[in-house]
């Protein structure tokens, strides 16, 4: 994944370019995906004091993390030093550190791991590795929330086509990631689909939530505790 350390100073340009199939722009998708994870949250009773943004790229999550969850604390982490370079100039803010994988103190432990559109750039045969490291950063009943594009979306299929850090991406469908989570000593708690309707279809937007359990949004959220 280091490979992104090349993509480091256009890389929301990159994605943007990709996004704009769908008529909007990665703060649309950033911020729908975190109104949906707080949403998940208050059913649960759960409140992340402590977040890391796992795969955090250029930081620009980091905000809506401490905004729409309330984090007190948030920790960025990435594999691309280059990305990192972009967040720690991008976003300085008091509670707000951004550092590698092998930099992670171990004594660290988060309420909530977020990470979105990360493992279909993780080779299957590593996904393990990377789970297992999110599980030691995790506090016992811990939340991770895995987001990952949806294999059986095709809108989903042509805007990685057009993005060029995802058009080798494999990608890994909702089983999947919670048979991989399940193996790894997580608890799935469930699957929640998101942006079925693009811009020219806004209008049917408020019907999204009926559809969530059904494999038919751009995007898929599972969310995992650690026992």
């Amino acid at each position: 994944m280091a490979e992104f350390d090349r993509f480091a100073l256009n890389y929301d340009d990159a994605l943007n370019a990709g996004l704009s199939t769908t008529g909007e722009t990665k703060e649309f998708f950033a911020r729908g995906r975190i109104q949906c994870l707080s949403r998940r949250l208050r059913e649960l009773g759960i409140r992340a004091g402590s977040v890391m943004d796992f795969g955090c790229g250029t930081g620009s999550t980091t905000s809506l993390l401490r905004e729409l969850l309330g984090a007190d604390r948030v920790f960025g982490v990435d594999v691309s030093e280059g990305l990192l370079d972009v967040a720690r100039r991008q976003h300085p803010a008091p509670g707000v550190t951004f550092n590698t994988p092998k930099a992670w103190p171990s004594r660290v432990e988060v309420d909530l791991v977020y990470c979105n559109g990360v493992f279909h750039h993780i080779e299957p045969s590593q996904r393990p590795e990377y789970v297992r490291f999110v599980c030691s950063a995790l506090r016992r009943g811990g939340i991770f929330a895995l987001w990952e594009n949806n294999p059986w979306n095709p809108g989903t299929r042509l805007v990685m086509s057009r993005i060029p850090f995802d058009r080798d991406a494999k990608l890994m469908s909702a089983w999947q990631a919670q048979r991989l989570l399940r193996r790894e000593g997580l608890d799935p708690l469930g699957v929640e689909y998101a942006f079925v309707f693009p811009h020219f279809l806004e209008a049917l937007r408020p019907l999204e939530r009926y559809l969530s359990g059904w494999p038919l949004g751009g995007q898929y959220q599972v969310l995992a505790k650690r026992p």
